[in-house]
């Protein structure tokens, strides 16, 4: 169910802080048409820290609505404190989402004994199937190969999003899981060689700025055409690496406020990228005609394209 290319949303606010729905109503729309293959509403790129427990909600309800079975919907719970991940699960469950995405706790450091009970017990809280979401970097610890041959074990527990950077680590997951449990890339630099390793796609952030490119990078690659695959991926690969000029999702966000897709607003302690970033961003945008009047006809060739893809 999650494989190909799934989209960690960004969650758009208006000036005032506030919610925009209409905005994420249009997000959601446009990457269903570019031919997403899943979407991945409250996620850390979508802020989902700051988000209150109603906007979470709210957030993955017109995900779900709008998706309407044509693609699934892989909503964020994940966190610190294991209880409340499992009751966030069922509500998850309760509008409708097809699985979660659960990061690992940050701050505490657990185990890897911890780490197994803490997605054993809410893999036994849920139906819903859940994608361990692995990123040392952010959390500060890091699911091991071992640990996660022990959670593919686990019936409802399907893939990981593996964002450790560590390809040898990627290889010895993929060596250890049966060729059911999907393992998917975090980083979207590492979408193709994880492919070839036998990853099945990616959750991505660039995705957000060009979903049908990445919509097509993820099947060719799927599809064994890494030589078409990598056409896209040193295209885009410009775009991949500004989106993490500062901390994520700041620069995707001020990407997308350049393309004119929402409002550049960001919910405390994230903030406005510096100028010198902005810039940065732009000349990428730019050099990928996704800025200003250029940007309309090359997003309307790449809906098309990616619809004459899913068609065919």
């Amino acid at each position: 169910m999650f494989t190909g290319t799934g989209t960690a949303l960004v969650t758009p606010f208006r000036q005032d802080g506030s919610l925009d729905e209409p905005t994420l109503r249009a997000l959601i729309k446009r990457q269903i048409d570019a031919g997403i293959d899943f979407l991945v509403p409250c996620g850390t790129t979508g802020e989902s820290p700051t988000l209150t427990h109603e906007e979470h909600l709210r957030v993955v309800e017109i995900a779900v609505e709008l998706a309407k079975g044509r693609v699934p919907v892989l909503a964020g719970a994940g966190g610190y404190n294991t209880a409340e991940v499992i009751a966030l699960a069922r509500e998850l469950a309760e509008i409708g989402a097809d699985g979660i995405l659960s990061v690992t706790p940050y701050y505490n450091k657990p185990t890897q004994e911890g780490l197994f009970q803490h997605y054993k017990a809410i893999a036994e809280g849920t139906s819903l199937p859940i994608v361990v979401y692995s990123v040392q970097g952010r959390t500060g610890v890091n699911v091991e190969p071992a640990t996660v041959r022990r959670l593919a074990a686990i019936e409802n527990i399907v893939g990981i999003k593996e964002a450790s950077g560590n390809i040898s680590q990627m290889a010895a997951i993929l060596n250890a899981v049966p060729d059911s449990f999907n393992v998917l890339s975090g980083d979207d630099a590492i979408t193709v060689p994880l492919i070839a390793l036998g990853g099945r796609g990616v959750i991505s952030v660039v995705s957000n700025e060009v979903p049908a490119d990445m919509a097509r990078l993820t099947r060719l690659a799927l599809n064994g055409d890494f030589a078409s695959a990598r056409e896209i991926h040193r295209r885009v690969h410009p775009l991949m690496e500004v989106n993490f000029v500062e901390s994520n999702p700041i620069p995707v966000k001020a990407a997308m406020a350049q393309m004119g897709l929402l409002e550049p607003v960001w919910r405390l302690p994230l903030v406005a990228p510096k100028a010198e970033s902005e810039a940065r961003i732009h000349a990428v945008l730019e050099s990928l005609g996704l800025t200003g009047s250029a940007a309309l006809p090359r997003e309307a060739a790449r809906l098309s394209h990616a619809t004459a893809h899913a068609a065919a």
